[in-house]
């Protein structure tokens, strides 16, 4: 039975499908190559501009170290020791306001191409009762020290920054660089004067700030309300951390996203009071938390990421994926000529066409680089159907079988161009597509006697019983 043409053929098919296979794993290496430089670039675009933002603030703190005497040893050893204790004193605005607006800008790093903002920021922050800041002794006779009172906002790289202006009432404060903070260090302060501590009625203070990062921005809720405002060119944000906007409209002009937040609902004050990380597993040396860290590790936060779902790499990365399912189809198209129309195709002309069918996602990748994603996957598709159809035009014996398959590989093109553009549907689309093309298949081989084919030769046809021919009279003697 294995000696029989049939299965010599599968066998063939077989190797040939495992070597094609090969191929496409060498051309999804390529584009994960390429996706590993994608990401090199945005690393190096983060170092010479600014990496991932976080906001968080406006809070005011002050530093204080508590001394007092003590007395250690017995006898003549006996000898008065001072003891210290360093803490520092917060107070966390009641009410946070921030509205912001990030504007696009693209940076590249030869063909790679990195999504930068320019984020301009409005901050309103107030204050109830400052009482928090004043300190309170722990020992008994303990001498008390504070330094001034700081106003802080902190930002995840201080690089980007660009212009500042603190105001409080209508006095602008004058702004230095850092925080004096020991966890958030990147950022600005402004000296506040000695007389707000403790002040009951509180205080009210509006930052105007221009920032810049790459790719992504996260915000501490830590008012006791917080509510942001934030809109956008960009219309394909992606929205993550502990909390999803209340209300967000996403259209392709940009999006529109507000968050409200009670304190009741997050522990961002007592997270930054304890001196918690922001996890968005950023780079060492900034006041992110890494990836590994577990969620009990991080201070509560949301963010936006400005991500390009229909980058050429991704969707390249995408469109190999469906590589196996090309050369599947395409293989039993021809093997339905060959059936239907009782031709022979040799498994080297297999082999060439599931190769023309591989060198298209090369094509893609390739060219893709260098002009929009969707004029070169139409060249790409354009030159293999073209390729595939004359091709199969000699090898199926005319442009009557040739052009249909042609045409059937330029729908399977088609086809996996709107699977590519389709973010929420892709799935459901595809798996739709498969079976009808599985019901065709079904429908066109619905008469083929499959144990006829494995015996060798088409099946027996019924025969008609012979005609009993009337027999010729006999000449009767003379």
């Amino acid at each position: 039975m294995f000696k029989h043409p049939l299965f010599t053929k599968l066998a063939a098919l077989t190797a040939i499908t495992v070597l094609l296979l090969f191929g496409l794993g060498l051309i999804e290496d390529v584009v994960r190559d390429r996706l590993r430089y994608r990401s090199i670039t945005a690393q190096s675009v983060a170092e010479s501009l600014a990496g991932p933002q976080t906001l968080m603030g406006p809070m005011i703190h002050s530093a204080c170290v508590e001394s007092w005497d003590e007395e250690v040893g017995k006898g003549d050893e006996r000898r008065m020791v001072e003891r210290r204790r360093e803490f520092i004193l917060t107070a966390m605005p009641e009410q946070l306001k921030l509205t912001t607006g990030a504007a696009m800008e693209e940076r590249a790093r030869g063909l790679h191409k990195v999504n930068t903002y320019n984020l301009k920021a409005n901050v309103t922050a107030q204050w109830g009762s400052l009482a928090s800041l004043l300190p309170q002794s722990s020992m008994k006779n303990s001498r008390m020290h504070c330094g001034a009172p700081i106003v802080m906002m902190a930002v995840g790289d201080a690089r980007g920054i660009r212009t500042a202006q603190f105001t409080m009432g209508s006095q602008a404060l004058a702004l230095k660089p850092g925080t004096f903070h020991p966890t958030y260090s990147r950022g600005l302060h402004a000296v506040l004067p000695e007389s707000v501590r403790g002040k009951a009625d509180g205080l009210t203070a509006t930052l105007d700030l221009e920032l810049v990062g790459t790719e992504r921005l996260a915000i501490v809720p830590l008012g006791g309300n917080t509510e942001v405002l934030m809109t956008s060119s960009w219309p394909h944000p992606s929205f993550a951390g502990r909390f999803l906007p209340s209300e967000r409209e996403v259209k392709k002009t940009g999006f529109s996203a507000q968050w409200r937040l009670s304190s009741l609902a997050t522990t961002a004050q007592a997270d930054i009071a304890n001196g918690k990380r922001i996890c968005l597993g950023a780079d060492e040396g900034s006041d992110y938390a890494h990836s590994g860290a577990t969620p009990g590790d991080c201070a509560d936060s949301f963010s936006v990421a400005f991500i390009d779902p229909v980058n050429p790499y991704s969707l390249s990365d995408r469109a190999t994926k469906y590589g196996v399912l090309f050369i599947a189809l395409t293989f039993v198209a021809v093997g339905l000529f060959e059936l239907m129309k009782k031709l022979r195709v040799h498994p080297v002309q297999y082999l060439l066409v599931g190769s023309a069918l591989c060198s298209f996602f090369l094509l893609l990748v390739s060219l893709s680089e260098h002009l929009p994603f969707g004029i070169w996957y139409a060249v790409a598709a354009s030159a293999c159907v073209l390729l595939l159809a004359y091709y199969a035009s000699h090898m199926l014996g005319g442009l009557t079988r040739g052009v249909p398959l042609g045409a059937g590989i330029a729908l399977l093109y088609g086809l996996l161009y709107v699977l590519l553009q389709l973010e929420q549907t892709a799935l459901v689309v595809g798996a739709i597509a498969l079976f009808l093309v599985l019901a065709a298949v079904m429908v066109l081989t619905r008469k083929v006697n499959w144990y006829g084919l494995s015996q060798g030769g088409t099946p027996p046809r019924p025969t008609m019983p012979p005609v009993q021919r009337p027999a010729a009279p006999r000449a009767e003697a003379a």
